[in-house]
Parts: structure tokens; sequence; C-alpha cells
């Protein structure tokens, strides 16, 4: 029972599907510390920059001062204290790279379902070149007024809508 199971798991783990997961999920965290650097290095000091200095990974509500009180001009000092705080320019930190990760893999979907469509263009159905015979059943070309098998005078043949 246990060799079945074990076997069962190294087909399931060499199959192409999960080595392209777990090479995916590898590039994903390799992406993630790159905008996450891009977020706190390069777009929030321009947002700062904008708001006339803000650092939005300072700005914080305390929700409970810390034992000794006091005032926290950093998110550090209110955290070395013990006060309780809600971090919200963290959280827009966060939000922003999950908005530039949300745009990124959308860009890269989007380009890789273009090159699929180059790679493999979509067949169209092809227009109709034969007719069937309402009398014998036997196929024709649509221009023929008359059936070749069973010599019937066809009806008019309508153009095809456009």
């Amino acid at each position: 029972m246990a060799s079945k199971m074990l076997k069962e798991f190294r087909e399931f783990a060499v199959k192409g599907n999960v080595v392209d997961m777990a090479v995916g999920i590898i590039i994903g965290a390799a992406f993630t510390s790159i905008v996450n650097s891009l977020v706190s290095d390069v777009f929030t000091p321009l947002i700062g920059l904008a708001t006339g200095g803000m650092n939005f990974a300072n700005q914080f509500l305390v929700l409970r001062d810390g034992p000794d009180g006091g005032i926290y001009h950093t998110l550090e000092q209110a955290q070395a204290a013990g006060a309780v705080t809600l971090n919200y320019g963290l959280f827009f930190n966060a939000m922003l790279s999950f908005l530039i990760v949300a745009f990124a893999t959308f860009l890269l979907i989007r380009n890789i379902n273009r090159l699929k469509n180059l790679a493999y263009p979509q067949e169209t159905a092809a227009a109709p070149t034969v007719k069937e015979c309402p009398y014998c059943l036997s196929k024709i070309p649509l221009p023929a007024t008359r059936c070749p098998a069973c010599t019937s005078q066809l009806p008019a043949t309508q153009p095809a809508p456009e």
C-alpha cells in the first residue's frame, strides 16, 4: 500500500505541471522582492515628495501607549516602547505592491496570450463550397442548377448573407 502511494506521489511530482508550478513560485517570490523594493525605494519617496515629505512607512495611529507613555515620531519608536499601533502607512505600501504585481501579471498574461495567438492562429470556418441535393441527398457544387446524380432541377440558390 505504501509503495503504491509512493509511486503515485513520484509520478505526480515529476509531471510537467508540478515542475512548472514550482518554477513559477520561485520566480514569483523573486519578483515580489523586486516589487517591494520598487514600492519602498522608488514610489513611496516620490509620493512622499509630492505630498510634502510624508513617509508612508511611518504613518501610524497609536491605539494604546506603551508603559512609559510619550509621543512617538516613528513607527520604530512606538514599537520599541511597546505601544499598540495601527500601521495604515505599511498597509498603503502593501496595497501599492499588490497593484503593481497585479498589473505586471496582467501584462505578462496578456503578452503570453498574444504570443499564443501568433503561434497558433485560430482557424476560421471556411465558407461552404458544396450543398446537398434535396432529392437524392448527394453532395453537389454550390453553383450547380441540376444534380449530376439524379438529374433533378435544383431550386435557385439564395446568396449567402453578408
